[in-house]
Order: structure tokens, then sequence, then C-alpha cells
């Protein structure tokens, strides 16, 4: 029966046949003439045929060994593609690449690195969709998520990319009617719009120029689930908002945001690149040209040396 063959045998047939002697075989293979007649002579226990005629000086093969050899021929050379088109895989980036992003950097980081990236890898098919909502990587299919913030416990493997700067801001109209604040302790008093997929949207830790350290809570007058809705909420005059720096970057050199407690930071959030076991060749090379990319010094992104 066709399972019962030992599919290893069909190769040293073709081999033979194509090396036209046992021993010419047997130096192609690497092994022996007698261990060359020895699958031979299995292979045609196995299918129930005799399959090659053999004399001292000559070999031929039967019909049947004709028509078995068309066929296997086949299936050696379509074998011998698959393994050249999985090796191509491994070495060269190609096929589909589906990636996760939120709605403020995706539009912001990532589509612009996948304008690049599709001109040096062609034969890559990304996708890029854009959510709010923190997506399972491995439930929905996805090669790789990027990700600003702070990460949470996973069992998913990540590569810091970048730092990004954190800005306390609000409006000019916001302050002329609210007031400005001068230390974290005067932040309880004021309205906050808080950002609702971070772990703590309403606890900040300040330091100062000493390094001294000053946490506030703050009570949220407005949220969202969304960096641009709460941009677009400060924008409106609701109230203040830690904000990335690329995200306020242009309203605070154009003056329609204003920087708040200059002599204080607050710690940096990271751009990671978050995927699933071991990155292959298309993801990696995507990892790389967005780290590549931020070298170039965005505004609110420095490269990460992690």
């Amino acid at each position: 029966m066709a399972t019962d063959i030992n599919l290893n045998r069909l190769s040293v047939f073709v081999t033979l046949v194509q090396a036209g002697s046992f021993t010419a075989a047997a130096e192609q293979m690497g092994t022996t003439k007698a261990m060359v007649s020895q699958h031979l002579a299995r292979l045609e226990e196995e299918v129930g045929m005799t399959l090659v005629l053999r004399s001292t000086r000559r070999m031929s093969l039967t019909d049947a060994g004709e028509r078995f050899y068309d066929d296997c021929a086949r299936v050696i050379a379509d074998a011998e593609a698959a393994i050249t088109r999985l090796g191509e895989c491994r070495d060269t980036p190609m096929g589909s690449l589906r990636i996760a992003a939120a709605g403020d950097h995706g539009p912001f980081i990532v589509a612009p690195a996948l304008a690049e990236y599709v001109r040096r890898y062609p034969q890559v098919r990304p996708e890029l969709v854009v959510s709010d909502t923190i997506v399972d990587l491995i439930a929905e299919r996805f090669d790789v998520a990027v990700r600003i913030g702070w990460l949470r416990d996973s069992s998913l493997r990540s590569a810091k990319l970048a730092d990004v700067r954190q800005c306390l801001v609000a409006t000019p109209a916001y302050l002329a009617a609210h007031g400005t604040p001068a230390t974290p302790a005067e932040l309880g008093r004021h309205r906050w719009i808080a950002l609702t997929v971070l772990p703590s949207p309403t606890r900040w830790t300040f330091s100062d120029a000493s390094g001294a350290k000053e946490a506030v809570q703050v009570e949220a007058a407005a949220s969202a689930n969304s960096t641009l809705a709460v941009h677009a909420l400060v924008m409106a005059d609701v109230g203040m908002a830690v904000l990335p720096d690329y995200v306020a970057h242009d309203d605070i050199a154009a003056g329609r945001l204003v920087p708040l407690l200059p002599a204080y930071e607050l710690p940096p959030g990271g751009v990671y690149a978050v995927y699933a076991g071991q990155p292959t060749v298309k993801v990696r090379a995507f990892i790389d040209l967005l780290k590549e990319r931020m070298q170039s010094g965005s505004p609110g992104i420095q490269a990460s040396t992690a």
C-alpha cells in the first residue's frame, strides 16, 4: 500500500535513473553501490512491481518503472522547489505582515515607516490595523503590534525602539480661566482629562532637577480611551492632560498649547514593538526599519539604546 512506502527511497530511485548506473548513483549520494541496490529492492517490494531490469553491464527501466520515474521526478522536483521557497521565506521578507497600532501613533509613526518598508521589500503585503483597543496578537493573527507608553506584564516579547517624552499641557484659554500651576501639588484643583488605557490615568509622578520625586493624584473631569480624543478635549479648553510630545509638539510650537511645570519632568514612555515567539525575518526587518527611522529624531521621540 502507498502508506507503507518509504518516501526517501523515491529520491534514491530518481537519482539512480538520472545517474544511469548504481555506481554513479552511489557516488552522487555518498553511499555504497550495495546500499543503492538494497533501497531499490525494498522499494520494488513496497510497490509490488519490478521497476529496474539490471544485468552485470547495464540497467533499464520496465514500463512501470518509466511511468513511476516520471511521477517520482515531479514529486522530488516539487519538494526541492518547496524547500527553496521556504528558505527564501526564512531569509527574505515576503508574504503578509499584519500590524496593529493605536490611533495616535498609527498615522504619525507606523504608516510613514510602512511606506518605506514597502519600497524596500516589495514582496511583503503589509496590513495596518489602527485601533485604540489592545489587540490579542495570537488570537487575531497579528505579526507585530506597535505600542507606546508603558507595557503591561505579558508572555509576549518586545523590543524597545525609542523613548517618548511626556508633556503636561493646557490651552492659553484654560489657563486664563483657571490659573497656571507652579508645582505638582497644585494640580489637584485643576480639571484633568484622563487617558483611560493607561494603568494609572489619574496618578502621575514628577521629578525636579535634584531628582526628588512627587506623586500626585488628580481627579478626572473628563476621560477618553484615545490619545487623539484627549488631545481634542484639551484643545477645546476642557482641562489639562499629559500628552506624548509627538502629539503636542506642533501645538506647543504654534502657541496653541502651553507646556506646564517646566522645572519638573515626567517619566518617559517608550515605543515598543511587541510580538509573539521568535520574530520572523519580515518582522525583524520592520522593527529594524522603525528603529532606524527613530534615529533621525522625530519630534518628541528619542531612539532607545536598549
